[in-house]
């Protein structure tokens, strides 16, 4: 949502959540099975069986019992609100952002709602969304003190990007972007500045918006360092993995990404005419 609302802002082009789950989701499945051969091979399970077997999980099962009023709501909402995000610019025009918003506002309806805000309150990660918040607001500032475009005429010049093929950009600034990504939490702001630096590339024929998408999943690739996404940084909370654990799979779930990303970039995203 980020991506979309700085491509909006910047280039006047939207993007819908079925276009975006075109795009992404090949890249994510491969990726996915990759990340359980590389985890069971680097981490396997330390028992070959559950104990105790299936009737280990049946009895807990059994024990939840059948599914109350606000579960039921809530499984109504949630697959009402993958239907409205993937018929975005199909059978409606509101964005992911508002039905998002709606879904929400559902949740916490007197009479229809699952949950209230006493009890919501203190399990909503606030430190999460104050991060995501600052790097937001660093993009937006990037963008109108003229930062970004700054910054990215300087690593245009330095990294001869100029003309080289759109494979070869895509290349370079993502292997620049997961290097960079090492010192940040979260590297939102660094949009902002991919916008900046794929319209200072001169090589004919370079679709920047879709460069722009694909390198958004770039940007995500925060699996070498705890630090480098909040999601591992709440997973490392829990104390059941060591750091050199995460740093040890992360180095080899960031090859393979960088590997699938050129490959795709190739071959799946060229098709589609995004590279």
């Amino acid at each position: 949502m980020v991506a979309a609302s700085f491509l909006q802002s910047e280039l006047s082009q939207d993007i819908t959540w079925l276009e975006w789950f075109i795009v992404a989701a090949p890249f994510s499945l491969v990726m996915s099975v990759g990340l359980y051969f590389i985890m069971m091979w680097m981490m396997p399970p330390e028992h070959e069986d559950l104990p105790g077997g299936t009737s280990a999980i049946a009895k807990p099962l059994h024990d939840i019992g059948p599914m109350s009023r606000n579960e039921k709501l809530l499984l109504a909402i949630s697959l009402l609100l993958v239907f409205c995000w993937a018929t975005e610019g199909v059978l409606h025009d509101f964005d992911s952002s508002t039905t998002t918003v709606v879904a929400v506002a559902l949740l916490f309806l007197p009479g229809i709602g699952v949950m209230d805000w006493k009890s919501a309150n203190p399990q909503i990660p606030w430190g999460t969304i104050v991060l995501f918040g600052v790097g937001i607001s660093l993009g937006t500032a990037l963008l109108q003190t003229g930062a970004a475009a700054w910054l990215a005429e300087i690593a245009v010049d330095r990294f001869g990007l100029s003309y080289l093929s759109p494979l070869a950009v895509l290349a370079a600034v993502a292997a620049f972007l997961i290097v960079i990504h090492l010192g940040f939490a979260s590297a939102t702001a660094m949009i902002p500045i991919v916008i900046a630096v794929l319209q200072q590339v001169e090589t004919p024929g370079l679709n920047v918006f879709g460069m722009t998408i694909l390198l958004q999943f770039v940007v995500s690739f925060g699996f070498i360092l705890p630090v480098n996404s909040p999601q591992a940084m709440v997973a490392h909370g829990t104390g059941t993995f060591l750091v050199r654990d995460f740093v040890r799979t992360g180095l080899a779930l960031t090859v393979l990404a960088y590997v699938l990303t050129l490959i795709f970039g190739a071959t799946y995203w060229r098709w589609l005419g995004y590279v």
